[in-house]
This record gives C-alpha cells, sequence and structure tokens, in this order.
C-alpha cells in the first residue's frame, strides 16, 4: 500500500508562510538539502499533491530550474546553487502531479493534472494501487482534509529556529485531537531539525 508523506518546513511558532505567502524566512540549509535529495531518491515518490497556491508557486520557479549545468537554483537562497537542487528540480518536474483547485481553469507544468474536486475516496484508492510515496508540499488547505480524514502516513516538519510572529497555520480545523508517534528527529548545522511523525494507533 502506498503512503502518503507531507514534507514542509515551519517556523519555530508553527507557521508555514508569512501572511502574504511568503518564505522568505526559510533558513537555508545545503546539509538538510542534501538529506531530502538523498531521501526522496532512496525511497522513490511516484505522484505529488498539490493545493493552488503552492501549485502556483511551483510552477512559476521549477520549471526553469532545468538547464545543461549539474546544478540548480536554491529557491530559499537567492544566487545559491547545488547538485541538490538540481536532483530536486528533475524529481519535481518528471514526477505526475495532482492539482486541486476549484478555480484554475487548467495546468500547463509538466505531468500536471487538474481535479476540481477534493474526494477523500479518491486519495484512498489511490492508495490502495502499485507504486511508491505519494508527496505533499505546502498546500495547508489539502494537508488539512487529509488530516481530517486521517490519510497522511507520515508527517515530516522541518523546524527553522525562526519566530514569524504571524501568519498561515499549516493544519485547521481539525475536529478531534490526534495522536502523532515520533518516528524520527535530526538537527542540522544551520539549526533547522527534522520532526518525522506517524499517526498512532
Amino acid at each position: 500500500m502506498r503512503r502518503i508523506l507531507m514534507y514542509n518546513r515551519v517556523t519555530a511558532d508553527g507557521y508555514f508562510a508569512s501572511p502574504d505567502g511568503k518564505l522568505d524566512w526559510v533558513v537555508p540549509d545545503p546539509e538538510l538539502d542534501k538529506s531530502a535529495a538523498e531521501s526522496i531518491a532512496e525511497d522513490g515518490v511516484d505522484a505529488l499533491l498539490f493545493g493552488r497556491r503552492t501549485y502556483e508557486m511551483f510552477a512559476s520557479f521549477w520549471p526553469h530550474a532545468l538547464d545543461d549545468s549539474k546544478t540548480a537554483p536554491d529557491p530559499h537562497n537567492p544566487g545559491r546553487r547545488g547538485p541538490e537542487m538540481k536532483a530536486m528540480a528533475v524529481m519535481l518536474n518528471e514526477t505526475p502531479k495532482i492539482v486541486y483547485s476549484r478555480t484554475l481553469k487548467d495546468v500547463t507544468w509538466k505531468n500536471s493534472r487538474l481535479v476540481h474536486d477534493f474526494d477523500p475516496r479518491e486519495i484512498e484508492s489511490m492508495k490502495k494501487q502499485a507504486g511508491k510515496d505519494i508527496m505533499i508540499f505546502g498546500s495547508g488547505t489539502i494537508v488539512s482534509e487529509l488530516t481530517k480524514h486521517g490519510l497522511i502516513d507520515e508527517y515530516q516538519f522541518v523546524v527553522a529556529p525562526v519566530f514569524l510572529g504571524t501568519g498561515r497555520s499549516l493544519i485547521h480545523d481539525v475536529p478531534n485531537r490526534s495522536k502523532l508517534k515520533l518516528v524520527g528527529c535530526k538537527q542540522y548545522s544551520a539549526g533547522n531539525v527534522m520532526l518525522r511523525y506517524e499517526r498512532a494507533s
């Protein structure tokens, strides 16, 4: 059975984006980027889920990040390039993407498919199909919907050593208390900490 993995950077006070949706608070971390690229390459991902805002943000950057060099630009650290970003760019461009939006008319990023209505039964069916893991970045509304229906198997939070003060909460309107089990914790030299949780049975 396929798993759904959520990967998101969050601030120490719990926000995943500033009030205007920007990620200029993200603490650059080449060591973390390398670890994330290696993990994706090792475990494999063959589908990506997006909400509208995150899809538009990713689609405005990553299709243009690929060129003939062995590196790609870092969206969180202008001017910096690296092979880890190249690996991420290849994965994001080549992997099939499902975009949930009631307002988008079409999607133009390579390997993207638009779905107007979120149906948890379709997600459950997708998880039962043969394949590798499914990953979701950003997309707080979709993460919240998936959480409500118990469809996310692992939450990967990269906690940045930053207080934002105000911003957008990643998970909201979850009706019931849900316990999580810590399955991994790693500190990085730039001060970021990766916390990995599974849903507690």
